[in-house]
């Protein structure tokens, strides 16, 4: 399986930059953001798909994302 490294904050480019840093300070998680940076021109795709799954039908928000993430341990994915 092929992996990417975050990118970190000297090599995103402006708005990048900015978001990644904005969601550090809160204590979010950027790291998706700065896999999606080595493509910045796929980005908006990404989130026009995501978010009405991950936001929509009948499963919790809150529970998609927790199974998200045990998905993404069990295959030592950083995202």
């Amino acid at each position: 399986m092929s992996r990417l490294e975050p990118l970190g904050n000297e090599q995103l480019a402006g708005d990048f930059r900015r978001q990644a840093e904005a969601a550090d300070a809160k204590g979010a998680d950027s790291t998706v953001l700065r896999v999606m940076a080595h493509r910045p021109d796929m980005l908006e795709n990404y989130f026009k798909f995501y978010y009405p799954l991950h936001n929509g039908g009948i499963v919790d928000p809150a529970l998609k994302e927790m199974v998200r993430l045990r998905i993404a341990e069990l295959n030592q994915c950083l995202t």
